[in-house]
C-alpha cells in the first residue's frame, strides 16, 4: 500500500485532481465526507460540539448546524480549536478504518485540505501538493463560488500558505493550466505513484524475507 495525501489551497482545482487519480485507480479518502460524517446524528462527536458549543448549534431535527457552528468559531480563534480539537482526532480515527478497507495493494489518496494543520504529513508516504498563485484563487472563487475579492483572499488567509503547502510536498501539480492540461499531468504523477508503491512492495517484500 502507498498511502499518499493530496492538499491544496482553496480554489486550486484539488477536487478536480483527486477525481483524476481516481479514474486511474486510486482509492479516496475524501475528508470534507469525513468531516461530515463523523459529526453525523448520533455520533461522539456531535454530541462534545453540542456540550462545548451550546444547543444554539444543533438544528432542530439533531443535525448539526453548520451556518450557526461556523458563526462562532470563524470570529474566535480559541472556539476554532476547541472544534478541532473534537473532530481532528475523530477525522484521522475514522480515515485509518477507511484505509484498512483498501487492501494491501491500493494506492490510497487521502484528499484532505488540511492535510497541513492537522500534521497529517507525517503519516504520509508521498506528499501531493496542487498549486496556483493567489490571484488565480481569488478569480477562481469569485467565478465559481460568488465570492467578492475580499472574502476569497479572506479564506485563502485563513488556511495554510502556499509556500508552506509546496515546502512539504513531494510532488507539485501546477493548476495554472486547461483541463487537458491537468488530464496529462496527473496522468505522470499516476505513474510516479505507481513506481513509487512498486518500490516500497519490493522493499516490505525483501525485509521479510530477509
Amino acid at each position: 500500500m502507498l498511502t499518499v495525501g493530496l492538499t491544496g489551497g482553496i480554489g486550486s482545482g484539488k477536487s478536480a485532481v483527486s477525481a483524476l487519480l481516481a479514474s486511474h485507480g486510486a482509492v479516496i479518502i475524501d475528508y470534507d465526507k469525513l468531516a461530515r460524517d463523523v459529526v453525523a446524528i448520533g455520533t461522539p462527536a456531535l454530541a462534545a460540539i453540542a456540550q462545548r458549543f451550546g444547543p444554539g448549534v444543533i438544528a432542530p431535527d439533531g443535525s448539526l448546524d453548520r451556518p450557526a457552528l461556523g458563526a462562532v468559531v470563524f470570529a474566535d480563534e480559541q472556539a476554532r480549536r476547541d472544534l478541532e480539537g473534537i473532530t481532528h482526532p475523530a477525522i484521522r480515527d475514522l480515515a485509518v478504518q477507511r484505509q484498512l478497507a483498501a487492501g494491501d495493494d491500493a494506492i490510497v489518496v487521502h484528499d484532505n485540505p488540511l492535510l497541513v494543520e492537522m500534521g497529517a504529513v507525517a503519516y504520509c508516504d508521498v506528499v501531493v501538493v496542487v498549486d496556483v498563485p493567489v490571484d488565480l484563487q481569488v478569480e477562481r472563487l469569485m467565478e465559481a463560488r460568488g465570492m467578492t475579492e475580499d472574502e476569497a483572499r479572506a479564506r485563502i488567509a485563513s488556511q495554510t500558505s502556499r509556500e508552506v503547502r509546496t515546502g512539504v510536498a513531494d510532488l507539485v501539480i501546477d493548476n495554472t493550466g486547461s483541463l487537458d492540461e491537468l488530464d496529462t499531468i496527473v496522468g505522470g504523477v499516476w505513474d510516479e505513484l505507481v513506481l513509487r508503491a512498486a518500490a516500497a512492495e519490493r522493499v516490505d517484500r525483501g525485509s521479510t524475507t530477509g
